[in-house]
């Protein structure tokens, strides 16, 4: 990893910090590039079971690099943040505009700061909102609203990013991260990481189908869950009267996807 990108991992979970201050973390392809690789690995390593993104104040990312020319950077993160099988929580701390807001709606779960700048304002630039953008948008707060955003290329605040639904939370700027943080590391030491993994995928994939097949798979994967290492630890610890005590690995244990759903990829990275 170069200076551009932190990685911070202890008690289970990855805090993947953009760093550059004097720019407000404005995004270069070195920290585009170190960011996808971070998440790559966050994905494949079983010690990690929460993922924070955030970035070093006083900004959260202020989009790309306007030194470099336009379409240099794009925020298509390889992977992004909704492939991993991890949760991914962004802890946006401060401005976060074009590809650095782009970057948080990939994530799972999003606290902004209250009296931080947002927008996605590319057609202000005469340029185009990228990173998925008019796909994790709409998803989040419906097509209206999504129009309202992406069309004016306008601004708002952290209170308007919870009212929108983009946000899960509206924080001081100093709390952010700390609630961030809180959240992942309940994750990954309460929860069962297989059964949190394929629950994150589900989630994701379930609005392109059916209620019937998202029942299904419901129903086919509590199965193959059962069978696996944690199936019945959930039960045992609470007829204990204990905390469970999770072993099952996200890695070897993860179902070849295509065989359950009967189309599409695997989700996950080969």
């Amino acid at each position: 990893m170069s200076s551009e990108l932190h990685v911070d991992v202890s008690g289970g979970v990855a805090v993947l910090t953009l760093n550059r201050p004097a720019q407000q973390n404005a995004v270069t392809p070195a920290m585009a590039s170190d960011l996808g690789a971070a998440l790559r690995r966050c994905d494949n390593d079983d010690a990690i079971g929460a993922v924070v993104v955030t970035g070093t104040p006083p900004a959260f990312c202020a989009g790309a690099d306007l030194s470099l020319q336009v379409g240099e950077v794009r925020g298509l993160i390889d992977p992004p943040p909704f492939k991993i099988r991890k949760p991914v929580i962004a802890a946006v701390n401060g401005h976060a505009v074009g590809i650095g807001l782009e970057i948080a709606l990939q994530c799972d779960i999003r606290y902004f700061a209250r009296d931080a700048v947002y927008g996605l304002n590319q057609v202000r630039r005469g340029a185009l909102p990228g990173g998925y953008a008019h796909w994790t948008l709409p998803r989040l707060i419906g097509s209206a609203r999504a129009a309202d955003l992406l069309l004016t290329g306008r601004t708002f605040d952290g209170e308007e990013a919870k009212a929108l639904g983009l946000a899960n939370a509206c924080l001081h700027a100093a709390e952010v991260l700390p609630q961030a943080l809180e959240v992942a590391h309940d994750i990954a030491q309460g929860s069962a990481p297989l059964p949190v993994a394929l629950s994150k995928r589900l989630l994701w994939e379930a609005p392109t189908m059916d209620p019937e097949t998202v029942g299904r798979l419901e129903t086919e994967l509590n199965d193959y869950v059962a069978k696996s290492s944690d199936g019945g630890e959930g039960v045992a610890a609470l007829k204990d009267r204990r905390q469970p005590k999770w072993n099952g690995s996200v890695s070897s244990e993860w179902p070849a996807w295509d065989a359950i759903t009967g189309s599409g990829p695997r989700p996950g990275l080969d």
